[in-house]
């Protein structure tokens, strides 16, 4: 027997209630598969998909998952599915589902695939139940097919951040792309294994400054006092010769 998600409350009465807005500046551009009629703009629908998911620092020719992008081009998946896609790959699992922990990993998740931040620490717990018992598969199963997720996106448009302008806030809220995809506790760990320690021959890498061979330092030294002399003589030179003592 599946364990029920558990229940939990929007941090508000009046999150879902539907709103009339001015369009701006911050307003999400909406990426709608059904309202595309050429080639360039489902490729621009594909990497608004890309930075959703994988956001923009993860960005990467390598990254790519290009069977999927023909399956999507060719109409064989919906835009859901091509979300799904992205987030059940090995990139989306080894820089982000394993960096951090369930909590962390949650809170991520639903800010990219439902568009908003999570209500609250239990709504946190909640998804957190899901995802240690059906798996990371079971969990976005459950995101996509969510009753939330259909009606804000179905099955065509790509997730994008809702409401980021509130009442009563003359600034909206920060864009999730600015979240860094691993915790403060998954970089102490590599700092544990010396992955941001010094190597030799690195210069300005870690916190020990690099210095030259001495070989190196004599020779600089050397070319910088000459080079200063000569000058110290051009500049005396031209001084006599504005005085008619000598000629240049």
């Amino acid at each position: 027997m599946a364990i029920p998600l558990l229940e939990y409350s929007p941090s508000s009465q009046n999150q879902r209630v539907l709103n009339y807005e001015i369009p701006g500046d911050e307003q999400s551009w909406i990426y709608n598969a059904e309202n595309l009629l050429s080639d360039s703009e489902i490729q621009d629908l594909i990497w608004a998909a890309y930075r959703q998911i994988f956001n923009e620092q993860q960005i990467l020719a390598s990254n790519r998952e290009k069977g999927l992008e023909s399956q999507l081009k060719a109409g064989q998946i919906t835009v859901r599915e091509f979300i799904r896609g992205l987030l059940l790959s090995d990139t989306f699992r080894k820089r982000n589902y394993e960096p951090n922990s369930n909590y962390r990993f949650v809170e991520m998740c639903v800010q990219r695939v439902l568009g908003r931040n999570v209500y609250s620490d239990r709504e946190k717990l909640a998804w957190s139940i899901v995802l240690a018992t059906k798996g990371l598969a079971g969990f976005i199963d459950d995101l996509l097919d969510s009753e939330e997720y259909i009606n804000n996106f179905g099955d065509d448009i790509v997730p994008y951040q809702r409401r980021r302008i509130l009442p009563q806030r003359t600034v909206g809220e920060s864009p999730f792309a600015r979240m860094p995809r691993y915790g403060a506790d998954y970089r102490s760990k590599l700092e544990a294994i010396g992955y941001f320690a010094h190597k030799e021959g690195d210069y300005g890498w870690g916190s020990q400054p690099y210095y030259p061979p001495e070989r190196v330092l004599l020779v600089a030294k050397i070319l910088a006092f000459a080079g200063a002399g000569f000058l110290t003589l051009l500049t005396l030179a031209v001084a006599l010769a504005a005085w008619g003592l000598i000629s240049i």
